[in-house]
């Protein structure tokens, strides 16, 4: 973990491109030097079916929650969620200059408890002598 999900209005896409979106926000996690390389994901998800503040179709949004396993400090992961947020932001930024749009990101603490894992993406960067 971190998981990062991004849920976008269908009006984004032919504004912005989303596979650079999710590369920017995977690129901004790896440089906080916080998450350890093979748990980090990002995935954006469309919506077609979406309604903004008074309905005008022209509004757009994009709504960023990273999941988080437990164990980093408050600086730490204010720090972090700092980073990645300016970086998405200015990327963005184009959409904010064209149409009325939102942007949001909440950061979400998973119970460890609650919470199960299965992978051996570490190992495979390991054998090509990728730290992470």
């Amino acid at each position: 973990m971190p998981h990062f999900t991004l849920e976008y209005s269908a009006n984004l896409e032919p504004r912005i491109d989303m596979a650079r979106t999710v590369e920017v926000v995977r690129k901004a996690a790896v440089e906080t030097g916080v998450f350890p390389l093979g748990g980090i994901r990002v995935r954006a998800i469309r919506c077609d079916y979406y309604a903004v503040a008074d309905g005008d179709p022209e509004m757009g949004f994009l709504a960023m929650v990273l999941r988080l396993g437990e164990g980093r400090d408050l600086p730490t992961r204010q720090r972090a969620g700092e980073h990645i947020f300016q970086a998405l932001s200015q990327f963005l930024e184009p959409a904010f200059a064209i149409m009325p749009f939102a942007l949001s990101f909440d950061m979400q603490i998973n119970d460890k408890d609650m919470s199960w894992k299965r992978n051996n993406i570490h190992q495979h960067l390991a054998k090509r002598n990728v730290p992470g």
